[in-house]
């Protein structure tokens, strides 16, 4: 049996969509913390449960009888996100899941500027140490996140940024579908699973892309740190969420989103989607 947490998310949602094309429903389990978001899936004789991170006793009948679980990261601002990741493994473990497969990041790393990215690191030391055979789909970094961290350069003609450096940019549906094809296959994925596009893009290769994609010069301007948190608060973003999202950038500078590999190509049996193709298709 295949558990899906988050099935009510846009990520391990689409996930579970790719295993019904091609996996009993009946063999399948959506996991959420509102079970009438699942509806979808119980039309189509998927099982739904309910399952709240924070709620660890909703977890031990959400992942009974899992050979694999398919464990989406928590995305709950102010939350202690390690934590509620512990209290999913050790649910995990004690019902004697057989596999958890993890929705990790490319850049999980203790030393990352980007605090998601830490969590990640220490999830997957959790997972490493729970006893459970583990997984963890080190996903590039979101290809529909780019029109976040570009900026509002449609209006500027400027792409602001407070530090550069190249990022994988990979596309959340091709990441929903080779996690599908992962979870289906009868090879075995251990530990760290890197799933990244083929190639990167520095913000000034994408402000690059952007002038080709608008037909007008769109500019690069590296403002640094103190700067662009500045300019947030200004145009309205508190402060708090400013100074978490500068730690992306920061990562990307030192290089934790530099990486590629072949393994999402392989298992999709076509070529990644382009960030040059998504953003073009745009305009």
């Amino acid at each position: 049996m295949i558990v899906v947490t988050g099935a009510s998310g846009s990520l391990n949602g689409a996930t579970l969509d790719h295993l019904l094309t091609a996996h009993p429903a009946s063999d399948l389990v959506a996991v959420g913390r509102d079970t009438e978001k699942l509806a979808r899936f119980a039309r189509r004789g998927v099982e739904v449960r309910r399952g709240d991170y924070a709620d660890p006793a909703s977890l031990m009948s959400a992942f009974a009888g899992a050979d694999q679980l398919l464990l989406v990261s928590s995305s709950d601002p102010g939350a202690n996100v390690v934590a509620l990741h512990a209290d999913a493994i050790d649910a995990a473990a004690e019902v004697g899941v057989g596999r958890v497969i993890y929705t990790s990041h490319q850049g999980a790393a203790l030393d990352n500027p980007f605090a998601p990215a830490r969590e990640h690191a220490a999830t997957e030391q959790l997972l490493a140490s729970s006893g459970l055979a583990w997984t963890a789909l080190r996903n590039g970094a979101y290809a529909h996140m780019r029109s976040y961290f570009l900026g509002n350069w449609r209006e500027t003609g400027l792409v602001e940024v407070p530090a550069d450096g190249p990022v994988s940019w990979t596309s959340r549906s091709d990441l929903a579908e080779a996690a599908a094809r992962i979870l289906l296959s009868e090879s075995e994925y251990d530990g760290p699973t890197t799933l990244t596009a083929p190639e990167t893009w520095s913000f000034a290769e994408m402000a690059e892309l952007a002038s080709v994609a608008s037909g007008r010069t769109i500019t690069l301007r590296v403002i640094g740190e103190d700067a662009w948190i500045r300019r947030q608060v200004e145009a309205g973003q508190p402060e708090f969420l400013a100074r978490f999202m500068v730690g992306f950038y920061l990562g990307a500078e030192e290089g934790f989103y530099a990486g590629t590999g072949p393994l999402l190509g392989t298992l999709l049996q076509r070529a990644p989607h382009s960030i040059r193709d998504l953003f073009i298709a745009e305009h």
